[in-house]
């Protein structure tokens, strides 16, 4: 039986350097050529098409990275009160957006939209999950079913991402309560919850995950 060989190191370094040039490119230029992101990365268009396939590719493969990261976030958060749990969710996946909003415009770009259904899978079903739970309880609203309700959510949550500007004052404030106020919550039971719990969106600069 034949082993597979694992990449060389130059090759694997190669693939993350044009990830890496990717994202930088996009950053700054979300029609970034191939030409423009091998040049980035200090390497020939050949190279690239040896990693990636073509420029779909290459951003499927950013969308499924940064999903992981978002997945992450999701199974991280572990707070009984599924209000709480909710708005921790929504600040912390709102700072990795920020971080990277770039990635989250592109996966929300309506071409990429069953590839990060796909991605984000596990993401919605945790949704769905806290959304049941906080309906079960009496936190969140219940004329909807979980499904729809988390569905509302998560469409607010990308009107959010792709309007605001994420260094605004006060933007993973905003975008809490947009999530809360969908889910159920008047501003003011929002308010007092948000209070209570002033670490929710008193966010560090970065997220430490692995990508």
């Amino acid at each position: 039986m034949l082993s597979v060989r694992p990449p060389r190191s130059d090759a694997r370094a190669n693939r993350a350097g044009i990830l890496d040039a990717a994202r930088g490119a996009l950053a700054l230029d979300p029609h970034a050529s191939v030409d423009l992101i091998a040049r980035s990365a200090g390497l020939s268009r050949r190279t690239l098409y040896g990693h990636f396939d073509d420029r779909d590719a290459l951003i499927r493969e950013l969308i499924r990275t940064g999903a992981q990261r978002f997945n992450a976030i999701a199974e991280s958060i572990s707070d009984a009160d599924a209000r709480i749990a909710l708005a921790r969710l929504a600040a912390r996946l709102w700072q990795e957006a920020a971080h990277v909003q770039f990635a989250a415009a592109l996966a929300l770009d309506e071409a990429h939209v069953e590839d990060t259904a796909d991605a984000l899978a596990p993401l919605r079903r945790a949704v769905v999950q806290l959304v049941r739970r906080g309906q079960d309880d009496g936190s969140f609203r219940t004329d909807l079913a979980a499904p729809t309700l988390s569905r509302l959510i998560e469409e607010v949550a990308r009107t959010v991402v792709a309007r605001t500007d994420a260094s605004s004052t006060g933007a993973a404030n905003l975008a809490v309560r947009a999530v809360l106020s969908i889910a159920g919550l008047s501003w003011r039971e929002a308010d007092e919850l948000l209070s209570a719990h002033p670490d929710i969106t008193d966010l560090p600069a970065t997220t430490e995950l692995s990508a």
